[in-house]
């Protein structure tokens, strides 16, 4: 940010009584090879002309409705736009139905071009973490700064709250595990995933979590739906393999300013992989949230926030340093 003495008064969000935020309006747009759905903040059109903006890269199994109220709160300092990966939510597969983290990395690469081709700050959770990292490694020159939200970084050690994921890579296993309990209708399907990745799915409000609901049933319309979960998913797992492409290696690699969060009540990934992120990062802020699960940004969207400005500040303030 360029000055930390006259801040924009942040959005306060509806409390726990009251309706939430809703959804910025979604439009399906073609960015480069890809058809893509963009959900922007009313001051993010026309967010290539902004000096400071944000990009929102949701995880596996989300879409851009998962960045709704941190989009929210950052509006007045970051215009924003959230994509729906190909294949995910409302955007149309990729060419060739190419899943790999190459392709949805590519994805994300041609929205910032599109939007200016000017850095911005990136922002993303779970497996948009990951794919986030690698635009940074591979376009540096395209991001100005990093936020992650318990990125899909490796870890060895499973949990027994997500033992079933190696066994969605086994053939035919994911398609039959899409339709038995627990995961057999949208409602389901929603109340699996909220309970995976919420530390208190009590906490969720009612309209927010019916809007996962209806997230699930139009993508029960779509063939490619499981398609993009399970080769996603196993693109995933490429990562966690030794050799060039695992994914801390890129750690290594990226030197771009981070603030990297995590949960302790996360079901999916281990909260003390941050011990790790912040030996292998060459530059990062790493925080662990005891309260917070696998979405912080939706569990807590202004607490987020204000890590995320407070990075920003601390990161140009550097920067003018250097420069003076």
């Amino acid at each position: 940010m360029a000055s930390r003495s006259k801040p924009v008064p942040l959005p306060a969000l509806p409390g726990p009584d009251e309706p939430p935020v809703p959804p910025f309006p979604g439009r399906v747009t073609d960015v480069g090879a890809y058809r893509l759905n963009l959900r922007r903040t009313g001051a993010g059109r026309g967010v290539g002309k902004a000096a400071e903006r944000a990009v929102y890269v949701h995880g596996l199994a989300g879409s851009s409705l998962n960045w709704t109220d941190l989009m929210h709160v950052l509006a007045p300092r970051l215009p924003g736009v959230a994509l729906d990966l190909p294949g995910f939510g409302l955007s149309e597969p990729p060419p060739g139905h190419d899943y790999s983290l190459q392709s949805h990395t590519n994805a994300v690469v041609s929205l910032i071009e599109a939007e200016g081709g000017r850095p911005v700050h990136l922002i993303g959770n779970s497996l948009g973490g990951v794919v986030s990292l690698r635009v940074a490694e591979q376009r540096p020159e395209l991001v100005r700064t990093l936020t992650l939200v318990s990125p899909a970084l490796p870890m060895y050690r499973l949990k027994l709250s997500n033992a079933h994921m190696p066994l969605m890579l086994l053939p035919g296993m994911p398609g039959l595990m899409f339709r038995l309990p627990p995961a057999s209708s949208p409602q389901a399907r929603a109340d699996l995933f909220i309970g995976l990745c919420w530390a208190d799915p009590r906490a969720m409000h009612p309209e927010r979590r019916a809007e996962w609901v209806d997230e699930m049933r139009r993508r029960e319309e779509f063939e490619h739906t499981d398609r993009a979960y399970v080769d996603s998913l196993r693109a995933l797992a490429t990562g966690f393999a030794p050799g060039r492409g695992n994914v801390w290696r890129t750690v290594a690699a990226t030197t771009t300013p981070a603030l990297v969060v995590f949960g302790r009540k996360d079901r999916l990934i281990d909260w003390r992989t941050s011990a790790r992120a912040e030996s292998t990062f060459p530059d990062a802020r790493v925080v662990v949230f005891n309260d917070l699960g696998h979405v912080a940004q939706m569990e807590a969207p202004t607490r987020v926030a204000a890590l995320v400005l407070d990075r920003l500040a601390e990161v140009a303030a550097r920067q003018t340093g250097r420069s003076a």
